[in-house]
């Protein structure tokens, strides 16, 4: 499996999520109704998809 580095575009991307997430999980946002864990999952899945797909 050929891995290439994302771009930093989708690093910063993937990093504004995960800091919603943990923001989230700290309940200084709460009025997003969705559990902290599937955006941090969200923010995972970005950057795994900048690893893998090539071009993003």
């Amino acid at each position: 499996m050929n891995l290439s580095a994302p771009t930093r575009l989708v690093f910063i991307l993937a990093a504004v999520i995960a800091l919603v997430a943990l923001l989230m999980a700290m309940n200084v946002i709460a009025f997003v109704p969705v559990a902290s864990v599937w955006v941090a999952l969200l923010a995972f899945v970005v950057l795994a998809a900048g690893n893998l797909l090539k071009g993003i």
